[in-house]
Formats: C-alpha cells, structure tokens, sequence
C-alpha cells in the first residue's frame, strides 16, 4: 500500500482546523456576534456550524485555485444556510487552505505566513472571477457598488489587485492587499496569550474590534457608530488583560444584548478571528486547548 502524499494529509489537517475554528466561533461569546448563547440578526449558530461543514469540501479540496475555493465554498453554503453566514470567512481561508497545499511541510508560523504570501502573489484574473461570482452570490450586507472593480463585473485585475481597491474600507481585503499580516501579527499573539482556545478567541476578536473599525458595522452603519465599538471593545480589551475572561460574563452578555438590540454585528471582526483560530490551529497554540 502507498503512503498518502504530503498535500492531501496536510489539507486534512488542516480541514479539521477549520472546523474546529468554526466551533469557537459561536462557543464563544462575542458581543454582536451568532453565538450558542445567543441567536441574532436572523440567524442561529446551527446555520454557522452548517456553513462550516458545507464549506469545508471546495475549501481545501485539492488542487483547486484560490477563486475556485471561494466560490465552490460560498455557494455550498448558501445552499444549506440559505443566507451568507460565512463569506468573509471563506475569503480569509482560502489563500490559507492553498498554502498549506502548497508547502505542507512548514515548520512554524513564519514559514506558513510565508507560505500565504506566495499564494497571494500568485493570484490571477481567473481567482479573480471566480471569487467575484462567489461574492456577488452571498450578496453581504451592504455591499453597494464599486467605482472600479465591482464584484457583479467582470474583472480586469487580479484577485490581489482587486483587493487592493478596497483594503482601506475592507479589512479583510486589507489583508489580501498586506500579505495576512493583521492575522500573523496581531490576532495570532492575541489567541496565544488566551488560558486556553476559548479565551483565545476572546482576545483575538477583541484585538480586531479594538483597533480597527468593524468594516461590516462601517458599511451597515456608519463610521461613527464603528468607532463607538471600536472604543467599547477596547475598553474591554483592557478589562480582559487585567481580570480575565471569566470576570467579564456579565458585561459580554449586557454588550451582546445591547449591540443585537441595535442590529449591530461585529462580523468583520468575527471572521478575522476565525481565520486566526485556524493558523493558531495549524502553527501551535490552537484550538485543541482545553
């Protein structure tokens, strides 16, 4: 019998990260955000876990390109949920997902953030197209038009340069645009100083919410009313540093009811921290912590 070869066991690997960043993304509770704990926006955290086991197949199947992983991925989800539960998500992942493939034997974070800015450097026009059908599908909240480069048109740029367009509006095409950096550097040490993966969570979203305006919020309601979070989450931030999450229930739930009474989401924030529960997952500190 004939040994696996590396690509496909470091995917699996890999796929179950994913999943299991999935899961803290609604074990824990994040203000605003879908939760066990608490429903909002029209939504349940079952549709997420759904989403999550939908996506996962186009995510990191092998071979596929970075578009083909995103569009494959959304509209799998978009059949089993219904609605966009996990577009931004899938966007961070995917580039991730082919990096692994790619050289599925790094050694540490270092080399994996290496091995992501390969892949994005290598985006073409056809990632492009295919992730703008996988955007235009989901349809996020908000989206409006762009001036140039608008997802329901076909490109003319590459993926990267497509993402560039938007990475002072967007977070997370801030991180097409910079190479992943805001996950490396800022969520990754932020989840790895957590007791544990649930803490971690806690402190990469925090981490996001607290230094950059929330683009879905931006989008949905404005700059002032994302910087009011912003400045909340790091007020909270700090509290988290000195106290520690369990002192901070009551708040997180009063936040949480207070920001879904609004309609308020966090879910930019949301999914950067996923995405960093998978490379904590995939480079040590991650989420197989108790």
């Amino acid at each position: 019998m004939t040994e696996p070869s590396s690509p496909p066991v470091a995917l699996t690997r890999a796929r179950a990260a994913f999943l299991a960043a999935c899961r803290l993304d609604v074990e824990v509770r994040k203000p605003g955000n879908v939760s066990v704990f608490s429903a909002g926006h029209g939504m349940q955290a079952r549709q997420f876990l759904d989403s999550a086991a939908a996506a996962q197949e186009a995510l990191f199947a092998p071979g596929l390109s970075v578009g083909r992983r995103i569009e494959g991925a959304v509209r799998a989800t978009l059949a089993v949920a219904g609605c966009n539960t996990n577009l931004g998500i899938v966007l961070l992942c995917a580039p991730i997902a082919a990096a692994v493939e790619r050289a599925p034997h790094y050694r540490d974070a270092e080399e994996l953030h290496a091995a992501v800015r390969d892949v994005l450097r290598g985006l073409d026009i056809e990632d492009a197209a295919h992730a703008f059908r996988g955007i235009a599908a989901a349809n996020p909240g908000g989206l409006g038009r762009a001036e140039a480069q608008d997802v329901k048109e076909a490109p003319t740029l590459d993926l990267r340069a497509a993402m560039a367009l938007a990475a002072e509006r967007d977070s997370i095409a801030r991180q097409y645009a910079q190479g992943f950096d805001d996950l490396f550097h800022t969520g990754l040490p932020a989840f790895r100083a957590g007791a544990n993966a649930r803490d971690g969570m806690l402190r990469a979203w925090l981490a996001f919410l607290a230094r950059w305006p929330d683009s879905h919020i931006v989008r949905k309601h404005g700059a002032a009313v994302a910087q009011t979070v912003l400045r909340r989450a790091a007020e909270i931030e700090a509290r988290l540093r000195q106290e520690g999450p369990a002192a901070l229930a009551e708040t997180l739930a009063a936040w949480d009811e207070a920001l879904k009474s609004r309609g308020i989401n966090p879910g930019t924030s949301a999914d950067l921290a996923v995405a960093t529960a998978l490379l904590a997952g995939l480079a040590g500190g991650g989420t197989d912590r108790d």
